[in-house]
């Protein structure tokens, strides 16, 4: 969990101990304001010590049981702030797929400079269509979100006329994991393939692949995407973290280099990729 955002929900959770401690019916005890809210004592005590995040469910709640209702918009402005950093899944995809990838959509069209990992999955902005399809697909069934497939395709395919723009620069690092994880059939994985292929030879992207054979610096960690060295995005299973704070973006920055030294480019990544191909015959 980013230190920021750790910070953020520490200190709503001081706020909401002051309410509760200020209340114009009397000092109350988390036992009594448990009991006024029909919860458990234990979720006022871990919303108080930031050890839980509380919904705006919770806020009105605790808000109108501390008998300060005016405090519902400060409450409410405070989590809109937290959760800027920190993007539950649940929430996130409550509406589907689609304006997860507008946003992203936005971030990357003012992105000049661009820096990715990802071990175990080709990386979105390199997707092919059907590779996509078969990712959101089975995205939507972990998480039970709702089914908007082909909006969110169309979304992420949108992303990539980014590639074309002399203007920018993507710096995109992948695991050999993610050249042969049967997460779609292996006709698709070899359409899949076939499209890093040709993206070698772009002139605005440097793809390099980190071999099976590779030493490495550090273990592989998650994914993480890099957007100017001024945002790093994270993506758990849970949630997605937005990391501003500028020594967090240099430590993940300095985690990109380290996993560069172990990279292959240009024709020997090519080498990688083919003999993946390779694996799944004339699909």
């Amino acid at each position: 969990m980013s230190t920021d955002f750790q910070r953020a929900r520490v200190a709503l959770g001081d706020r909401l101990r002051e309410l509760r401690l200020s209340s114009p019916d009397g000092r109350l005890t988390g036992t009594q304001l448990a009991e006024r809210l029909g919860w458990t004592q234990s979720k006022v005590s871990k919303l108080e010590n930031g050890r839980q995040t509380a919904t705006a469910e919770d806020l009105r709640a605790w808000a109108e049981g501390t008998g300060r209702p005016e405090a519902i918009g400060e409450l409410t402005a405070r989590l809109k702030g937290l959760e800027s950093d920190y993007r539950s899944w649940r929430r996130q995809l409550a509406a589907g797929h689609r304006p997860v990838q507008d946003t992203l959509n936005a971030e990357h069209a003012r992105t000049r400079v661009f820096h990715a990992w990802q071990g175990s999955m080709v990386p979105g902005l390199l997707q092919t269509a059907d590779y996509a399809r078969h990712v959101f697909i089975r995205y939507a069934e972990l998480h039970r979100s709702k089914r908007d497939t082909e909006d969110a395709v169309r979304s992420r395919l949108k992303r990539q006329e980014g590639l074309y723009d002399s203007g920018k620069k993507f710096n995109i690092l992948i695991g050999e994991t993610a050249l042969r994880s049967l997460i779609c059939p292996p006709s698709v994985l070899a359409a899949q393939l076939d499209r890093l292929t040709g993206v070698v030879g772009l002139d605005t992207v440097h793809l390099g692949v980190v071999p099976f054979s590779a030493s490495l610096k550090i273990p592989p960690a998650n994914g993480f995407l890099i957007y100017d060295e001024r945002l790093v995005i994270v993506e758990d299973w849970h949630a997605e973290l937005w990391i501003k704070d500028q020594d967090s973006v240099t430590t993940y920055m300095r985690v990109w280099k380290t996993l560069r030294e172990s990279a292959v480019f240009g024709a020997d990544a090519q080498r990688v990729i083919s003999r993946a191909r390779q694996t799944l015959g004339e699909s």
